[in-house]
């Protein structure tokens, strides 16, 4: 590094926009900082030369762009994940936009080839590097990485706004050193126990988590303790973020509590230690699980009620780890569910092949996608959608997230041997018209069912595959016939979900022009008249640009062609190339459309779907 410094120092004095004098004062002062400053930096404390004209003789010798970073004041935040901390911190770099496989990353030195290296190792894009003034890249990455906010964290105030991530600040640190509290800003600050009840409780005096016919409930309406006021803090401030689950972790150190928000981990609030065991113990309780088994994972529900008409389940999950007992706590409030099927955002040909696809006597619908993708609440809106008084619909589900009226749901219990296969073969003894199956696992359950397609039944199932046409070799690799594939399932609908733009801050993006669109692989007709937009970021959306998810769908109807393929054994490459021929848009191409419409970006389709 030293020698790099010299090199650049002799340069500038080469240039005239130092003297010797001045190079050999600001290398001492290096020096004596042992490390802890560079010499650009040095220079401009110094008054020796203006920092402009240092980064644009920086960018002239480097030959590389310099960038205003007051031009970058809302870098997407799905860019910003791409680099973890650490490098930020050990390389002092800033992603600041994403082209096709290429990052632009903001640095103070582009030659260093330790970074670059580092970089591409871990994003796995070709990096574009560009250079950034010192200070206005420190300043930057403070607001991107460690909140945004200045001063030092109030424990109280922390515990008190239990969701405002946003306002855990970053601690002081010395001078040359300001990156260096980052990671604690970025996990938030510590809350003591003693404050819970004087910070946590007032708000929460009306919470009432029921007691339940089933499985559900614990306390009642009278707020016992602090323990008791900060589970109940986190269990509503959640509901109230949007929150879809809780995580809620024991480390060496510190006890993390995080909630996922809009596909995105949040760090909530961390706790000590100490307190643990009495809030994992708390949760156990709420949903009637042993509090003396910590050696085995255990899964339970809670019911809470938010007065006297909205109700919240918590489905719970206890998992012991190395540190301690972990708990995930998945958020079932049926008043946010959309189950109607005409705002889920199909296209019109999705639509129009959907609405055939249910109102068909019999055969067999599948919906596939990974994890977390909203296979369940598609599966739920098609149901809805033929939920009528003179049908007769059974579901078998593991677990039952949502009940419906006019449904008979069926919670599977493989303890006690009520499996899905054995679900299945009492579904047919009740004279179902449709029935729905959670999730096809094996060739058991996957032959009853296609079975049950061919004899006269509407049947709707989820499976786990990348793609619709990856979905026909899934039933096949599972032994299932080619022909009874073929003659039995009639659309396949694969998905996945990506973060909306913000309605509340949504504005056109000049940066998204015809050529980037061409390069990301939009077709000529969709970029005809589109309009990409982004989010600024605003209260609505907590500054981030995004609020909510949208789904893209590949939506497979099973044509003649289609058909004669699989009766032959087509792979999964050639069943692509059909659907292509055909006009059925891949979910790549269905994002294609949702960043032409304006409802989410390039970079959020990119972090979902690959080109085909």
């Amino acid at each position: 590094m030293a020698v790099v410094a010299d090199k650049i120092g002799k340069l500038l004095v080469d240039a005239k926009l130092i003297t010797e004098q001045q190079l050999n004062e600001a290398l001492a002062t290096v020096k004596a900082s042992k490390g802890a400053s560079r010499l650009g930096s040095t220079l401009v404390k110094m008054g020796y030369v203006p920092e402009e004209k240092l980064l644009a003789f920086l960018a002239q010798q480097y030959r590389v762009p310099a960038v205003d970073l007051k031009m970058y004041q809302n870098i997407d935040p799905a860019i910003i994940k791409l680099v973890p901390l650490e490098l930020v911190k050990k390389h002092m770099v800033l992603p600041l936009r994403r082209v096709g496989a290429t990052l632009t990353v903001a640095m103070l030195d582009p030659t260093n080839i330790f970074a670059l290296d580092d970089l591409k190792f871990r994003t796995n894009y070709t990096i574009e590097p560009v250079i950034a003034a010192e200070t206005s890249l420190i300043e930057t990455i403070k607001k991107y990485y460690g909140g945004g906010a200045a001063g030092a964290a109030d424990a109280a105030g922390a515990a008190k706004s239990i969701l405002q991530a946003k306002d855990y600040t970053l601690s002081d640190a010395p001078e040359g050193d300001e990156l260096a509290a980052l990671g604690q800003a970025q996990e938030g600050p510590t809350v003591d126990v003693e404050d819970f009840d004087k910070t946590v409780g007032d708000a929460l005096d009306s919470v009432e988590v029921a007691e339940t016919e089933q499985d559900g409930g614990v306390i009642t309406g009278e707020v016992e303790a602090p323990i008791v006021k900060l589970v109940n803090g986190i269990l509503v401030n959640a509901m109230k973020v949007g929150a879809s689950d809780i995580h809620i972790e024991p480390y060496e150190t510190v006890f993390r509590i995080r909630y996922r928000v809009d596909g995105d981990l949040q760090t909530v609030m961390n706790l000590p230690l100490k307190v643990k065991n009495a809030i994992i113990s708390r949760i156990k309780i709420m949903s009637k699980l042993d509090i003396a088994e910590r050696r085995l994972p255990q899964d339970g529900r809670i019911k809470l009620k938010l007065g006297p008409k909205k109700d919240i389940d918590f489905r719970v999950s206890i998992l012991p780890t190395l540190f301690g007992e972990k708990g995930c706590l998945r958020l079932l409030d049926k008043s946010n569910i959309q189950v109607d099927k005409d705002k889920l955002g199909f296209d019109a040909k999705q639509a129009a092949d959907l609405n055939s696809a249910l109102a068909a006597p019999y055969g067999m619908l599948l919906v596939t996608g990974p994890t977390g993708s909203g296979k369940t609440v598609t599966l739920y809106s098609c149901l809805q959608a033929v939920n009528t008084v003179d049908v007769n619909i059974s579901t078998a589900e593991d677990p039952v997230e949502f009940n419906f009226m006019g449904i008979n749901q069926v919670l599977v219990q493989p303890d006690i041997g009520l499996t899905f296969p054995a679900a299945l073969k009492s579904f047919l003894r009740q004279d179902p018209d449709i029935i729905l199956i959670g999730e096809i696992r094996d060739f058991e359950t996957g032959e009853i069912a296609i079975k049950a397609a061919m004899t006269g039944h509407l049947v709707m199932a989820s499976l786990h595959t990348n793609d619709a046409p990856a979905t026909i070799n899934r039933l096949l690799n599972m032994g299932i016939e080619p022909f009874l594939v073929a003659s039995s399932v009639i659309l396949v609908i694969a998905q996945r979900l990506c973060r909306r733009i913000c309605g509340g801050c949504k504005e056109p993006d000049p940066s998204v022009t015809p050529e980037v669109m061409k390069k990301f692989g939009m077709i000529d007709a969709d970029i005809a008249g589109a309009t990409p937009m982004k989010g600024k970021g605003c209260d609505k959306c907590n500054n981030k640009g995004y609020k909510g998810r949208v789904a893209l769908y590949q939506m497979m109807p099973i044509t003649e062609n289609i058909r004669t393929a699989i009766l032959r054994g087509a792979s999964t490459d050639e069943l692509k190339k059909i659907t292509v021929e055909e006009g059925v848009r891949n979910i790549r191409m269905s994002g294609h459309l949702k960043v032409a419409q304006g409802v989410t970006s390039i970079s959020e389709v990119e972090g979902v779907s690959v080109a085909e």
